[in-house]
């Protein structure tokens, strides 16, 4: 009998919960087979999240390319991609950003690189989908920053804006960047800054 129904409401409003699926552990993220899918676990629960589009995965490879090569030459830290598990400490949840990056301090921690992060990342950059809302996208940006994740960036390729959220202010977006403004990435990458502007131009014209 499914167990589905064990779980009256989505963790992970901005995804959806598998049917049929009881509760899991991150682990499993390594474990299931390539359909295709983007799953992370969420209390517990494992949840589908939706694919991106063309703008949405060239964006996040710009800005992932960006942070490695600013950050690579400094030894700084590591940059991730996509498909790299985040499992948060003390809950049995598991995101994976569109980028993310850690701090050559956690870079240390890591015992085998075969598995999973066991922490959160330091800066986390979600490019939202058009399924993705508003409130799917704060919830998940207060679950990176209930985590342990420092600073938040939430890109939207329709609107050409980017959400930047702190620890210290879980109500909303600490600010929002218009595309006249600067990604700064203030204590977590010192130094780093990239032009909104720019992580929207299209290079072909």
């Amino acid at each position: 009998m499914s167990t589905a129904t064990a779980f009256p409401s989505n963790p992970a409003p901005w995804a959806e919960v598998v049917p049929g699926m009881g509760p899991v552990t991150v682990d499993l993220l390594l474990e299931l087979p390539d359909d295709g899918n983007i799953y992370e676990v969420v209390e517990g629960v494992l949840v589908r999240v939706a694919g991106s589009g063309f703008n949405a995965t060239t964006i996040a490879i710009e800005l992932a390319s960006e942070l490695r090569n600013y950050t690579r030459p400094r030894r700084l830290g590591r940059v991730t991609g996509a498909d790299g598990v985040y499992k948060f400490p003390g809950a049995e949840t598991g995101l994976l950003p569109d980028v993310g990056f850690i701090g050559v301090d956690k870079v240390a921690l890591i015992a085998d690189r075969s598995k999973l992060l066991p922490f959160a990342p330091d800066l986390a950059v979600e490019v939202a989908s058009p399924s993705q809302g508003p409130d799917d996208m704060a919830a998940k940006a207060r679950a990176y920053l209930a985590g342990g994740t420092c600073l938040v960036w939430v890109i939207w390729p329709t609107s050409g804006h980017i959400d930047v959220w702190h620890p210290d202010h879980m109500a909303g977006p600490a600010l929002t960047l218009n595309i006249s403004e600067t990604l700064d990435g203030e204590d977590v990458i010192p130094g780093f800054t990239y032009s909104v502007a720019g992580l929207f131009a299209d290079p072909l014209g």
